[in-house]
């Protein structure tokens, strides 16, 4: 069974950081991708980030520049660093990874921004 565990959202002020951290129960390297995925109420999920079993790395266009998705196999883990945060990311973080047909979810974090 695959647990993934999401850590780092809070409140924070427009033009802020805020760094996100996915831990995985399995080897993150034992997935074909994981990335980082957001919910705003009343809007459909999207992706933010996702990297590669092989270090390839994409981004949704409106944060391109600001965020940046890494993994840390020390702390078998997936980063998102957000910088110059913006209202409109305001929403529920959810880490996301995939193995061959199967995508696995944590339970979400909270990002916050405020005006």
């Amino acid at each position: 069974q695959v647990q993934l565990v999401e850590s780092g959202g809070g409140v924070v002020q427009a033009g802020g950081s805020l760094r996100l951290s996915c831990a995985a129960s399995q080897s993150i390297f034992s997935f074909n991708a994981m990335g980082w995925y957001r919910q705003a109420p009343g809007k459909q999920r999207e992706l933010v980030a996702s990297i590669t079993s092989g270090g390839s790395t994409e981004y949704a266009d409106s944060v391109k520049g600001r965020f940046t998705i890494s993994r840390h196999s020390a702390k078998n883990t997936v980063d998102l660093q957000m910088d110059s945060l913006k209202p409109e990311d305001t929403a529920v973080y959810l880490c996301n990874a995939e193995r061959v047909v199967r995508h696995y979810w944590g339970q979400g974090t909270q990002v916050t921004v405020s005006s």
